[in-house]
């Protein structure tokens, strides 16, 4: 372990309208700064994650006043690029290349009076070429695509609705003790079975929210974060897996993620195992990836997901398996990866309040992008 998370910055999140995805994006890395007592003048390396929108970009440098920088780009593995920037930052530090590096994810897709599901219309649209043959099928977005998944897993190993409704209900209860969650009023599971169906087999309440924010961390020397303000988050071990099968039929299409392939690369670099695991925050963009993740990263066998998150007394509050516990991306906020990597960052530090955890020396944190293409996975600790 050479790298440690020194600063996180969170924005006001939800519907907050009148701010570009710039405008949070400078927001988050300036509070990330002034939560590790760091000036801005002291960063000397930012990587940019942009959301749907596109807007985020170099200019953020920019608007940060930032100069002289040893590491700039914009970086690009949707909802696993938060574990990209920090796997990178990570390295770039090891390597002498940088001191303090700022990864930020920002994005405002959601504009007053625009219905929720129109923010995403226009990366909807159903493509040009063979892409538009599918499109014309009506598979043509991240809820078609993610539904052919989850019913593959559902036809090959008997996973029900009522198996994803858990983890949404599970999720809810988190939310509520979560100051920041956008949905916080608790649900049952006849109210995920009632919520309108989106793609079957997806209700509503199996599908992430859309979030305007940002969030950005700041990673360090581990020697130099145990200098600064608030308690170390150290960087344990990180990996990346992209399957990329994409637009092509394959054998395992939904029935694994990429956390088959990244989440042992990962375990073995820190010498650890998923029962050495106090938290467990997920990319949670569906209640099916929640499920297939736990699968894949050994926390049950394969096939036994939709039984395992159905066990009484396992997720939620009060469960022995501390899952998503800000409410994830169903019910806190939907920031791509840094939703899990910022409820880590908190909870690592001993500073979730109510919903603090009693054990917290250990975190999984996973980022999921495009539909089961990309794959990225950091295990992190409480820094002494």
């Amino acid at each position: 372990m050479t790298a440690s998370i020194a600063g996180l910055g969170i924005t006001e999140m939800g519907r907050i309208y009148g701010k570009t995805a710039t405008n949070f994006g400078a927001d988050a890395v300036r509070r990330a700064a002034a939560d590790a007592h760091l000036e801005l003048s002291e960063i000397d390396g930012l990587l940019i994650s942009g959301g749907v929108t596109g807007e985020l970009g170099l200019p953020l440098a920019q608007e940060l006043g930032l100069e002289d920088l040893s590491l700039l780009s914009v970086m690009q593995s949707f909802g696993s690029t938060a574990g990209a920037m920090v796997q990178f930052a990570a390295l770039a530090i090891e390597a002498g290349q940088a001191t303090t590096v700022a990864c930020v994810f920002a994005d405002a897709p959601l504009k007053e009076r625009v219905a929720t599901g129109a923010s995403y219309a226009q990366a909807n649209s159903g493509g040009v070429g063979w892409e538009g043959i599918l499109g014309s099928t009506g598979v043509n977005s991240a809820n078609s695509l993610y539904a052919l998944a989850a019913n593959r897993h559902m036809q090959t190993y008997g996973t029900t609705s009522e198996h994803l409704g858990a983890v949404a209900v599970a999720q809810r209860a988190w939310a509520a003790l979560n100051p920041l969650a956008q949905m916080r009023d608790p649900i049952t599971l006849a109210d995920h079975q009632d919520s309108r169906m989106i793609s079957s087999p997806f209700h509503l309440l199996d599908c992430c929210l859309v979030s305007n924010g940002g969030v950005a961390v700041i990673v360090t020397s581990a020697e130099r974060a145990r200098d600064l303000a608030q308690p170390p988050v150290d960087i344990l071990a990180s990996a990346q897996s992209h399957p990329g099968h994409y637009m092509r039929r394959s054998e395992d299409f939904g029935l694994t993620s990429g956390a088959a392939q990244s989440g042992p690369k990962a375990f073995a670099a820190a010498g650890l195992s998923p029962s050495d695991i106090d938290l467990v925050e997920l990319y949670d963009c569906y209640t099916y990836t929640l499920m297939i993740s736990l699968e894949d990263y050994g926390f049950c066998d394969k096939g036994s997901g939709g039984d395992f998150v159905s066990t009484p007394g396992l997720l939620g509050p009060d469960g022995s398996l501390k899952v998503n516990t800000g409410g994830g991306q169903l019910s806190s906020y939907y920031m791509w990866g840094m939703t899990p990597l910022s409820e880590a960052v908190i909870q690592l530090r001993g500073q979730a309040g109510a919903r603090q955890v009693d054990r917290h020396d250990t975190a999984l944190v996973s980022g999921n992008g495009g539909v089961l293409d990309h794959h990225s996975t950091l295990l992190l600790g409480a820094g002494r």
